[in-house]
């Protein structure tokens, strides 16, 4: 059974239902079978580091201009 795991951050819950309906919906095509897990982990943006930084201090200094 495959599983796609979905790493991102927070969205709402409408988000979600759209995700995992569009990644099921091609998955199936693609392998030809119905059982398609879709797992989605939501990461903050405190709990997210990138090029030495983190997510939530990179916002911080966009918002300041």
């Amino acid at each position: 059974m495959p599983l796609i795991q979905v790493d991102g951050p927070p969205i709402d819950i409408e988000k979600k239902r759209r995700l995992v309906k569009e990644l099921t919906d091609v998955a199936v095509k693609i392998y030809e079978i119905e059982h398609i897990i879709v797992l989605i982990r939501e990461n903050s943006p405190e709990n997210v580091g990138s090029n030495g930084q983190l997510i939530a201090d990179k916002h911080k200094e966009e918002m300041r201009g």
